[in-house]
């Protein structure tokens, strides 16, 4: 079944049939339904090698360190409905959190001409990313690093950050930590979402006059991350009275280590996330979080690229997306 027989059956120029399949402006509604409808009953699929020799493949690489963190799930939303009337495919690529490992990854999806790449908090030497940036469209979530080879599609963590210190201040703590990722500073990112986040708390913490009382736990995003600081902070010499960590997964962690130690949340300890996945508004678990967005986020990055891959725009644009703090159960006056 050719791309002819398309235009036979649908009674159009294979011009037209082209134009559906590439999404070309100035395509109709009714043209668009009925050059699909005619795919579909031919049963007609393009042959994803011989598009990519004709200069697109039609498939989109996501890059991610961990499956296991929820957010990203909001984020994969996100780019599949943007993407959902298009004749684009995401591949996702769960590298870890070893640049290496994502640098190879990121590579591989070069190599396999994937037209271009969401790259979610890459710990990828940046370097490394500018240089394939420039051949591949490439839009980059969490980063706030701006470029002029790259879209960036980012949370205002700073703010975010804020909010919650804010909001603890207000029910009476003062000995508040935050968990944040150690990041990896041979990347040679000036502002990688930990950083802005702990700045943005440090500042908060000065605001309130608590800057004695600043402590940032450094651990990796993932469920024994959190566990692990929170087993720290919670058996050590001075414990809080909250937990912030910069991710819902290590919030969860650390509510895993408070519940071993037979503390309660939030009677004992508070604790705050970030991301507001749908795991935090949970019956059982109520985690008051940060939310930023994350199905908007992964559309936004979708359309960014899109643009960018069919030539409708050159220059790279960063996008903010403003925070909220949802509260929920896990947060409360700390005990006299």
């Amino acid at each position: 079944m050719t791309i002819t027989d398309v235009a036979r059956h649908a009674g159009v120029s294979t011009a037209a049939v082209s134009k559906v399949m590439r999404n070309a402006y100035g395509v109709s509604a009714a043209m668009q339904e009925k050059v699909r409808a005619a795919m579909t009953e031919l049963d007609y699929r393009p042959h994803a090698a011989a598009r990519g020799m004709r200069g697109r493949t039609y498939t989109i690489g996501v890059l991610l360190d961990n499956i296991r963190n929820t957010f990203f799930a909001d984020i994969l939303d996100g780019i599949r409905d943007e993407l959902h009337n298009s004749e684009y495919t995401v591949l996702i690529g769960a590298a870890g959190f070893g640049a290496d490992a994502q640098g190879k990854t990121i590579r591989s999806m070069v190599d396999r001409q994937m037209d271009g790449l969401v790259l979610i908090a890459p710990g990828t030497p940046r370097a490394e990313i500018l240089a394939m940036a420039e051949s591949t469209p490439t839009v980059v979530i969490g980063h706030h690093d701006p470029s002029e080879l790259h879209d960036s599609v980012v949370d205002a963590d700073g703010v975010g950050a804020g909010l919650v210190v804010d909001h603890l201040v207000s029910l009476g703590h003062r000995n508040i930590t935050l968990v944040s990722s150690p990041g990896t500073r041979s990347s040679k990112w000036a502002r990688t979402p930990e950083i802005v986040l702990s700045n943005g708390y440090t500042e908060a913490m000065g605001r309130h006059g608590l800057t004695a009382q600043t402590r940032i736990c450094r651990t990796t995003y993932s469920d024994e991350g959190g566990f692990k600081a929170g087993m720290s902070l919670l058996t050590g010499d001075e414990r809080p009275t909250a937990i912030m960590a910069g991710a819902d997964v290590a919030a969860l962690g650390v509510w895993r280590a408070a519940h071993e130690l037979g503390l309660r949340v939030p009677e004992d300890i508070s604790i705050v996330g970030y991301n507001n996945t749908a795991v935090a508004d949970l019956a059982t678990v109520q985690l008051t979080s940060v939310d930023q967005a994350g199905h908007n986020m992964g559309a936004t990055a979708a359309r960014l690229l899109i643009e960018r891959v069919e030539g409708r725009r050159e220059s790279a644009v960063q996008t903010s997306m403003t925070p909220r703090l949802v509260v929920r159960g896990s947060t409360a006056a700390p005990r006299g």
